[in-house]
C-alpha cells in the first residue's frame, strides 16, 4: 500500500475533527489536530496568511515522520487556501464543505473553495455516516 498523508481540511466547526477523530480509530493511524498542535507544539504561530502557511508546513513535517514508519497519518486543520494546501503536500485530500461560513470572520476571508479537486468532498454529515466508501478511497 502507498503511504498516504491525509489532509481534512474545511472552515472552522465544519466537522473536519470529528471526521478525523472516526477515521483515525477505523483506520488506526496517527491523527494531528490543527487546534491541538497549535497550542502545543507552537504556540508562536499567529492567524496571518505566512502564519497558515508555516503551520502548513509544519503540520506536514510531523506527518512525514510518522510515515517514517506507518503508512497512514491523518491531519485536519482548516487549510484556507492553495498555498497552504501546497505547503502540506498531501497525498489524498477530504473537503469539508458544510458550511459556507464559520465564527471567524477573518478566516472566512481568506479561504478558498479549492482549485484542484479534492479526493473527497463531504457536502453533508450525511455523505459520511458510513466510512466503508470514504476508507476505500483513502487505502486506494
Amino acid at each position: 500500500m502507498e503511504k498516504v498523508k491525509l489532509l481534512i481540511f474545511g472552515l472552522p466547526g465544519s466537522g473536519k475533527t470529528s471526521l478525523a477523530k472516526r477515521l483515525s480509530k477505523e483506520l488506526n493511524c496517527v491523527w494531528f489536530n490543527g487546534d491541538e498542535t497549535r497550542s502545543g507544539i507552537y504556540p508562536d504561530l499567529g492567524f496571518s496568511e505566512q502564519n497558515r502557511i508555516e503551520q502548513a508546513r509544519r503540520m506536514s513535517l510531523l506527518c512525514d515522520i510518522v510515515l517514517r514508519t506507518q503508512d497512514i497519518v491523518i491531519a485536519d486543520f482548516v487549510c484556507p487556501n492553495e498555498k497552504t494546501r501546497t505547503a502540506f503536500c498531501a497525498t489524498k485530500t477530504i473537503f469539508m464543505n458544510t458550511i459556507t461560513n464559520s465564527r471567524f470572520e477573518d478566516t472566512n476571508k481568506l479561504f478558498e473553495i479549492p482549485f484542484k479537486t479534492p479526493d473527497f468532498i463531504v457536502n453533508k454529515f450525511e455523505d459520511i455516516e458510513d466510512l466503508t466508501s470514504l476508507i476505500g478511497i483513502i487505502k486506494m
